[in-house]
């Protein structure tokens, strides 16, 4: 599990999504109420799908306005599985898998504490911290 986590609010617009991802180096976000709670998660491929919709050539000069009028919760699934804090990694692994995604937030009283994602996994088999290259 990664934590702190990376979240943005629902405030958010699709350019501050993009810069977090590029930024940080990651694929999903978990998105945020004013208190704190999970609303909702915004991955990748979201972005990718949803937001260019095949209008990634487009120019920067574009781009970014397009991006920046576009908010968060255009793209955001907000039907979102979580796991708890506790949770068996053997089970949270099987929950991925059989629904094909590729993050669990994890949440406590509602609240992300951490999201649990496919390359950490990759991580714990290959012996690595949570911000380690391979050995």
């Amino acid at each position: 599990m990664i934590s702190p986590v990376h979240t943005l609010g629902r405030e958010a617009n699709l350019a501050e999504v993009s810069d977090l991802m590029r930024n940080q180096r990651i694929r999903h976000i978990p998105i945020t109420a004013a208190d704190g709670t999970l609303a909702g998660l915004v991955t990748h491929r979201d972005l990718l799908a949803r937001a260019f919709g095949g209008g990634e050539d487009l120019p920067r000069s574009i781009r970014r306005p397009y991006l920046e009028s576009m908010p968060v919760s255009d793209i955001m699934v907000t039907a979102v599985e979580t796991v708890a804090p506790d949770a068996d990694l053997a089970q949270a692994a099987c929950q991925m898998l059989a629904r094909r995604h590729g993050c669990l937030p994890v949440v406590e009283d509602e609240r992300v504490v951490g999201i649990l994602t496919s390359s950490d996994f990759v991580r714990y088999v290959a012996g690595c911290g949570p911000n380690e290259e391979t050995p």
